[in-house]
């Protein structure tokens, strides 16, 4: 006869990452509905969000929020009801968790905790504009969102002009032009595709080259999400941004007509330096001539 009250431990639930729409609600699988249904639990960015969806296909699932200001306590919390066998699923407001969206925390103390990871495919932005860019599909890098500021926003650029693959990234649109301009001076002449709200009302793919994609819609109020996708390069650097010193940048802005503190000004903007840095280059250069 065995004594005591050993009791076995329930078997660990499991993790779904749910792609949702990303702005048509008809986007989303049967399979992804079905998911939604019958966890015992849905994380996600904004519950306020999430529960639009699934009161238009009529899933009562629980929700809680898991974002990216609360995602460490937050997948602690989530591991716990998993290894006591609950089943979650990980939305983002909108395509797919983890793709520039709070997941991979919570996927990667899954992995730790040998839980299952399954990932329900559906909508994804990237992939979308990338389809219907028209540039090359076969090999791609997907840089998320680049930097706010103009200065490191040029670095990141000139780390990936040498690389011969499609570029695409995420962006804000009050900083669309800014970062069309910075990739037309970093990047070179390149083709490049602008993908706005897409599959919504009013989707917009426009066309053409960086510098110009730049001069439109620095005179256009824009809005929505946007996914900018730009051609590919040669696998060389640009020249005129890897190898033009400064000083060189200086005295052709100057030959053109500017005086010297725009000329500065403009050679610290495409190099990506602040004002202090660039007169310190300055000053090395003709220092060392």
């Amino acid at each position: 006869m065995f004594g005591g009250d050993a009791r076995i431990a329930p078997m660990p639930g499991t993790l779904y990452l749910v792609a949702t729409p990303i702005g048509n609600l008809d986007d989303i699988t049967h399979r992804a509905i079905k998911v939604l249904g019958e966890v015992e639990l849905i994380a996600c960015e904004d519950t306020r969000h999430t529960r639009k969806l699934l009161k238009h296909y009529s899933i009562s699932t629980r929700t809680i929020s898991y974002h990216e200001h609360n995602e460490r306590e937050r997948a602690a919390e989530l591991l716990t009801r998993l290894n006591a066998g609950d089943s979650v699923a990980v939305v983002s407001d909108a395509g797919t968790p983890g793709i520039s969206d709070p997941g991979f925390r919570l996927v990667q103390l899954a992995v730790e905790n040998k839980i299952r990871v399954v990932p329900v495919p559906g909508a994804n932005a990237l992939v979308n504009a990338l389809i219907a860019s028209g540039l090359p599909t076969d090999e791609f890098f997907f840089g998320g969102f680049l930097p706010s500021r103009s200065g490191p926003r040029r670095t990141r650029l000139k780390s990936l002009a040498s690389i011969p693959v499609t570029l695409i990234f995420y962006e804000a649109p009050h900083r669309l032009a800014a970062a069309l301009r910075d990739a037309a001076e970093v990047l070179g002449p390149r083709q490049a595709v602008v993908a706005r709200e897409l599959t919504k009302l009013h989707e917009d793919i426009v066309r053409g080259s960086l510098s110009g994609l730049a001069e439109r819609y620095a005179s256009e109020n824009v809005r929505g999400e946007i996914v900018l996708v730009i051609d590919r390069g040669t696998g060389e650097a640009q020249t005129d941004v890897t190898t033009t010193s400064i000083g060189e940048r200086v005295s052709r802005f100057e030959s053109e007509g500017m005086d010297h503190r725009a000329a500065m000004k403009k050679a610290a903007r495409e190099l990506g330096l602040s004002r202090d840095e660039a007169y310190r280059r300055l000053a090395a250069e003709r220092g060392n001539a």
